[in-house]
């Protein structure tokens, strides 16, 4: 803009200039037109920008594939502007898919004019800075541009699959009522034992077959106790594990299982923490219920991969995050040294599950056709199927995922011909 007015004023100037110089009314009427064209852009020029903007977002959380609707209201509390150019400013990450984020319009002093549109992103955190306005006469020759702020976050949760209940086996449980057998009396639904009638019991419990061949005693039913476990959860996030093809990231598939794992246990009443073991140790202490899952939620949107140099082994992880003789889950793809890190985190107390979803696999899938594929992909399967072969015989339960198959199915399948190992 400032080069449009320093030529034509240059031009003016020249005219004018020539016009002294050769005593020639001629380049007078040239430069006429001109400066009538530069008073009128300097007349219309715009007044200082001076706009309240108003955001509204539909929701502040939303889980994956959810549309969010977006309103701006902008109020001119200053002068008449000519031509105004609106622009919300957001990231590409969230994608518009009905309305616009921009305008260009004139507003008269105290005009409200409104905006809206319509995104749907990607798991992750977003943040709207502001509108990015800029004024201009007509001519385009002057204009100014600000920022007003009109803050406002949006958190998209990852997306989440509906699993069944699955089948933990800690070496210890609480006494609240849960889902896990604890192997000893109390209440539950699965017949225990029977033992002698005491002062107190429940009528309904009396066995009467056992009582009747005793003359002066009765006996009553005990039924297994039921109760809830510690959970830990672990999510791989370390760079070198993960996986990036024209499919995505294979990453991402272990958010998912991690989010659904997470709303599983919760659901049936399990006290759950969650750590993100990679670029950094992001945490989320045990907790019960809705708020606890509101955490986790959070802290998966947010997680990224990232290299750590000391943070690459599994042997750095803080195992007394976890409390003892709880339930670890661990998603991950697994890497050839992590054998050893998880045996020993085996033996010292810690019952392991690890959702592994499968890289050879997802890897096989983005490449473009070789005939030297299959052999290298027949290589990495026995090299995986030889380390998921050790973890099973160390005691640790790992369920083999290829990321096109539906989660709760490969879960149940892979932990439906384990026996169920009672509590001690």
């Amino acid at each position: 803009m400032k080069f449009r007015i320093l030529l034509l004023s240059a031009l003016i100037f020249f005219l004018g200039f020539l016009g002294v110089l050769t005593r020639s009314g001629g380049f007078f009427v040239l430069a006429f037109p001109l400066v009538v064209y530069l008073g009128v852009a300097i007349y219309y020029s715009p007044e200082t920008i001076s706009l309240q903007v108003t955001r509204q977002v539909s929701a502040e959380k939303v889980t994956y594939g959810k549309p969010v609707s977006i309103a701006l209201l902008i109020t001119n509390q200053g002068d008449r502007q000519e031509e105004l150019f609106l622009e919300d400013l957001i990231t590409p990450a969230l994608p518009i898919y009905e309305g616009q984020a921009r305008k260009t319009l004139s507003l008269d002093p105290g005009e409200r004019v409104a905006l809206s549109y319509h995104v749907s992103g990607e798991r992750g955190r977003y943040q709207f800075k502001g509108v990015r306005v800029v004024a201009r006469d007509h001519s385009g020759l002057f204009q100014k541009q600000e920022l007003i702020t009109a803050q406002a976050r949006l958190v998209v949760y990852p997306k989440m699959t509906k699993i069944k209940r699955v089948a933990i086996q800690p070496l210890q449980t609480h006494g609240f009522a849960g889902p896990i057998s604890a192997r000893k009396p109390g209440s539950g639904t699965d017949f225990y034992g029977v033992r002698e009638y005491q002062l107190g019991d429940s009528l309904r419990k009396i066995n009467w077959r056992v009582s009747a061949r005793h003359e002066r005693s009765y006996y009553t039913n005990e039924f297994e106790q039921e109760g809830i476990a510690d959970v830990g959860l672990i999510l791989d996030a370390r760079d070198q594990s993960d996986i990036r093809n024209v499919r995505g990231s294979l990453f991402e598939y272990s958010v998912e299982a991690t989010a659904s794992l997470a709303d599983t246990f919760l659901s049936d009443g399990h006290r759950l923490a969650l750590l993100v073991y990679g670029f950094g140790l992001d945490r989320v202490f045990p907790g019960y219920g809705r708020v606890q899952r509101e955490r986790i939620l959070n802290t998966l949107a947010r997680a990224q991969t990232g290299v750590n140099f000391v943070l690459e082994s599994l042997e750095r992880l803080p195992t007394r995050f976890f409390p003892a003789k709880s339930q670890l889950v661990m998603v991950s793809p697994l890497l050839p040294n992590d054998l050893q890190p998880l045996i020993r985190l085996r033996a010292s107390g810690y019952e392991i599950m690890i959702v592994s979803p499968n890289p050879i696999d997802f890897e096989a899938s983005g490449m473009f056709a070789d005939n030297l594929i299959p052999y290298a992909m027949r290589l990495a399967e026995i090299e995986r199927n030889l380390l998921l072969r050790k973890l099973n015989q160390a005691g640790i339960r790992v369920v083999d995922w290829h990321v096109d198959q539906r989660l709760d199915g490969v879960i149940h399948a892979s932990l439906a011909h384990r026996p169920v190992r009672r509590m001690l």
